[in-house]
């Protein structure tokens, strides 16, 4: 058991969580606001507006999210080196704001590039120093109810983007310019409401190890974390940028104005799901709720591979946002359970350096088979990484049980 949690397993009567994990929650909550009136609005911005192609999409969207998923190796393992993670958050968010001008003065693709990969940046450096920071604070029995309950309420955000962007949209005669202006002010408020709303605990203050990245570091993170690395970036390769939940919807005859509408959707069950599975994590085998989460995926896919019409599409959407509530609490969970408090911040960037990887090309080849052979081709591609996902799960479950009982 490690240091920082041993002394609050004395208070398991309590099932509290912390005002700090309630803080972290809604500052994730308010650049979610922020992030997803641009982001929701974005791939028909580049496609309408600039004259770009689906292909296009993807590369900005697959480049941009990988980028950001690999920062968060830097930053995670700075975290552990001087032993601090506020800093580093706040910095991340900080950045993250101050790129939202940058999309409303986009008149290029390029500008669009730069803003998103700058706006990915912000959000690499912050991600696994603040879930590090999560799993600091919370308390060790309740590490699933913080991670769900920060999930959920950065999907509230998420949900409340696109719901802010539709109003502006109808109120503003489709001025995608105006809602990203928008835009600017949660992003602000989120970083500010860091800087002063969260107090990193003492005792991370006093460690830090010496070099997180030394080959006897890697070692000691052990192969349960390993394990969870590898699943991972398989899994990532199955779920592509949402970018194109969002083209699919226009396909289905839904009006520029609406689109973020499907994002809305996505998001309300993402938020209502994730404290809930985040609490069952608590108390069930994770490779269970894994494979789960993974079967609603595969359904959610093929789904959206079966037909245009935006009823069909909308429950598409509405279980790929359940896969989310189920998955992504749930392997933030399983690593802090599997990896050093002394190496959190490098455990979270790793695994998210290599996920960051699998969404890049993830996110490439569905743009590519979109343009070349059809939306439901791309999706039947992620069906059947999911398929491989689960079978690389059950194998491992199944080898692991033999060799416990032998």
């Amino acid at each position: 058991m490690d240091p920082v949690t041993a002394p609050m397993l004395s208070d398991r009567n309590t099932q509290r969580l912390p005002t700090g994990i309630w803080v972290l929650g809604f500052v994730s909550l308010l650049m979610d606001v922020s992030s997803e009136m641009i982001h929701s609005l974005l791939p028909l911005f580049m496609v309408t507006v600039l004259g770009t192609s689906t292909t296009a999409v993807g590369f900005v969207e697959g480049l941009a999210e990988s980028l950001a998923l690999m920062v968060k190796v830097f930053s995670g393992t700075l975290s552990d080196y001087l032993g601090k993670r506020k800093a580093l958050a706040v910095f991340g968010y900080a950045l993250g704001a101050a790129t939202k001008p940058l999309f409303a003065l986009a008149s290029s693709l390029d500008v669009v590039l730069t803003a998103r990969l700058l706006d990915r940046i912000g959000k690499g450096i912050r991600g696994a120093p603040r879930d590090a920071l999560v799993a600091d604070i919370a308390p060790f029995h309740l590490r699933g109810a913080a991670f769900g309950l920060r999930q959920a309420l950065d999907t509230v955000g998420a949900f409340l983007g696109p719901l802010l962007a539709i109003v502006l949209m109808l109120l503003w005669a489709n001025d995608f310019r105006a809602v990203f202006w928008v835009a600017v002010i949660p992003g602000a408020l989120s970083a500010t409401l860091l800087l002063f709303g969260v107090q990193e605990p003492m005792t991370r203050r006093d460690q830090g190890t010496t070099n997180p990245i030394h080959w006897d570091s890697l070692l000691r993170l052990g192969p349960a974390y390993w394990w969870i690395v590898g699943i991972g970036s398989i899994f990532t390769l199955a779920r592509f940028s949402e970018a194109f939940l969002v083209l699919r919807a226009q396909q289905g005859g839904i009006s520029v104005a609406w689109t973020p509408l499907i994002l809305v959707a996505m998001n309300l069950v993402y938020a209502g799901s994730a404290y809930p599975f985040g609490r069952l994590a608590d108390t069930m085998s994770h490779a269970q709720l894994l494979v789960f989460g993974l079967l609603v995926l595969m359904g959610a896919d093929l789904v959206l591979a079966w037909h245009d019409h935006w009823g069909v599409i909308l429950s598409g959407v509405c279980l790929w946002g359940l896969h989310l509530g189920i998955t992504q609490g749930l392997l933030a969970t399983m690593i802090a359970d599997s990896a050093p408090v002394d190496l959190r911040g490098t455990a979270y960037g790793l695994f998210n350096l290599a996920s960051g990887l699998g969404v890049l090309i993830a996110s490439i080849l569905a743009g590519i088979l979109w343009d070349r052979f059809g939306p439901s081709v791309t999706f039947y591609a992620g069906a059947v990484f999911c398929g491989l996902t689960i079978l690389g799960v059950v194998v491992h479950s199944a080898t692991h049980r033999t060799v416990n009982t032998r």
